[in-house]
């Protein structure tokens, strides 16, 4: 592991050292999940997720929303109505 000192700037940002940025294999437009304890900031490094998964994850609440509406009766005409209803908009 590799431990190095860094000063946060005015503007609240901070630069992660080179020898750590190749050591997890960090570029630009990295992403992470930012956790505080005490006195500790915790950076995790997020994987963006592929198209396929957000297509498949797209797909998969698609279908629970059409299960969802026939289960409740909800017809694809019947969701303009009641959006224009729920927003308290004339349609």
């Amino acid at each position: 592991m590799v431990v190095e000192t860094v000063k946060m700037s005015t503007k609240g940002q901070i630069v992660i050292p080179r020898s750590i940025r190749e050591e997890l294999g960090l570029g630009e437009g990295s992403i992470f999940a930012v956790a505080s304890s005490r006195d500790s900031i915790v950076l995790k490094k997020m994987k963006k997720p592929s198209t396929e998964q957000i297509i498949r994850n797209l797909n998969r609440i698609a279908s629970e929303g059409a299960k969802n509406a026939k289960r409740l009766g909800i017809r694809e005409e019947d969701v303009p109505d009641m959006i224009h209803r729920l927003r308290g908009v004339k349609p």
